[in-house]
């Protein structure tokens, strides 16, 4: 009985077509090994790298998106920590070289976090948020929504006097008093670059002053964002006077196109003499009122 013959490994009969020897395969075999796994290592360095560098991402990038965002209008100076753990100053300016400037006291504290499908933004400032104000973030295909959780009470309260870093004309004015948010909810969405809003908001304008007129106070005011029930994509806003010698009150729209308000100033009975002033800077002057349009 004839025995079968065992067959060697291919590259052994490949060795002996080519002339090479059995050596020869082995190095290529190993070549080829040790470049497949340096390519893997170097995807894991790549990897590594930019989990690091999303993980440690300074507080400034955040800091430097923001002012962009804001035209530079609203300023995170100062900003230390990460991304995702850190604190900074707030500022208000008039915008790319302007002068004017305004902080607030204390430093503002914000941790970022995963919620569901989207980033969890949790803000304390000592001064100036009730508590821990969320902010959520969700991006989808084509669109991204930004919600601020409602408060019972109140959400922010903040100085008058801040706006004087806006420039003119609130820094003609020099504002005292204190602006208040408070909210149930709201929720800001953009699909295809289309923003649209639901829910409400207010901020109050509480015993406002101003070096412009010789009233101790001018009054407290009003001013509501809410979203359109006819659900065209344009959020209402209404201005209106809770108390005081100076009388405000208008209407607009904020959508697509931008803000559009149209509103007036005027003096309660017997006190135009001491907001004369105040009246010509509030808006243009139409005989005893001040008109205010913006866009």
């Amino acid at each position: 009985m004839i025995g079968r013959r065992r067959k060697g490994p291919r590259w052994a009969n490949t060795a002996s077509a080519t002339g090479w020897g059995e050596s020869t395969f082995a190095e290529i075999a190993w070549d080829k090994s040790r470049g497949a796994a340096t390519r893997w290592a170097a995807l894991g360095v790549v990897a590594g790298t930019l989990a690091a560098v999303v993980a440690f991402a300074p507080a400034a990038w955040l800091a430097r998106a923001l002012a962009s965002a804001t035209g530079e209008h609203l300023l995170l100076a100062d900003a230390r920590g990460t991304v995702w753990s850190g604190s900074a100053v707030v500022v208000l300016t008039g915008g790319p070289g302007s002068r004017d400037a305004s902080a607030l006291p204390g430093r503002l504290d914000w941790s970022v976090g995963l919620k569901g499908l989207g980033l969890e933004l949790r803000a304390r400032h000592a001064c100036c948020l009730n508590g821990t104000t969320s902010l959520v973030v969700r991006p989808g295909l084509g669109r991204v929504s930004v919600t601020l959780a409602g408060n019972p009470g109140w959400i922010g309260q903040w100085p008058s006097a801040w706006l004087g870093g806006l420039g003119t004309p609130w820094n003609t004015m020099q504002m005292g008093g204190s602006l208040r948010l408070s909210s149930p909810g709201l929720s800001v969405e953009s699909v295809q670059g289309r923003w649209r809003l639901s829910g409400r908001a207010d901020l109050d304008l509480l015993d406002v002053s101003s070096r412009v007129s010789t009233l101790e106070t001018l009054g407290s005011y009003r001013l509501s964002i809410a979203a359109d029930p006819s659900g065209n994509g344009a959020s209402q806003l209404t201005l209106s006077t809770q108390e005081g010698a100076l009388q405000l009150s208008g209407n607009g729209t904020l959508g697509p196109s931008g803000v559009r308000f149209r509103g007036e100033a005027r003096a309660a009975p017997g006190e135009e003499a001491p907001l004369a002033n105040l009246l010509n800077i509030i808006g243009r002057r139409d005989g005893a009122r001040s008109v205010i349009s913006i866009g």
